[in-house]
């Protein structure tokens, strides 16, 4: 009785690794002609597309100027003529997350007088205008200094 059992189980054995040989089988004959194809013979000659650059927020472009980036003037990207002078900056306490106040600016001028705060600070198409950063006020005692010099 014990030898008729195992005979079965042997038998049983045997045709499920026969059967699991052929699907192997199958499965690598199916697989040999796309494993041949030229694009995968020559894996140089694929174009490589570099890892894009991720753009910045406002918080992100400010952290690398003085102070903050108080005082200076950002944009979007697809503004045309339009910037933000940045009067006030609440950070999160992350430090790449918060909120953020200025005055507007349309082609280099004053807009309005009063700071607001600048909606989609979050958004990542922030960059930095150099040519309208800090200016410097002007003082009023360079005129007499020039009198003098002239008497």
């Amino acid at each position: 009785m014990a030898a008729s059992l195992m005979n079965r189980a042997i038998s049983r054995t045997e045709t499920t690794g026969a059967f699991r040989l052929s699907l192997n089988l199958l499965r690598n004959f199916s697989a040999a002609p796309a494993a041949a194809s030229p694009s995968s013979e020559n894996p140089s000659s694929d174009p490589i597309k570099p890892k894009r650059r991720k753009k910045k927020n406002l918080i992100e472009v400010a952290q690398f100027l003085p102070n903050w980036g108080i005082g200076y003037h950002m944009a979007k990207a697809h503004w045309n003529g339009v910037s933000y002078e940045i009067t006030k900056i609440n950070l999160y306490k992350d430090g790449r997350h918060g909120k953020a106040w200025g005055i507007v600016h349309k082609d280099g001028l004053r807009a309005a007088e009063a700071p607001k705060k600048i909606s989609g600070v979050h958004k990542r198409c922030w960059k930095y205008i150099p040519n309208l950063s800090k200016t410097t006020p002007t003082t009023t005692n360079s005129a007499p200094a020039a009198e003098v010099q002239a008497a």
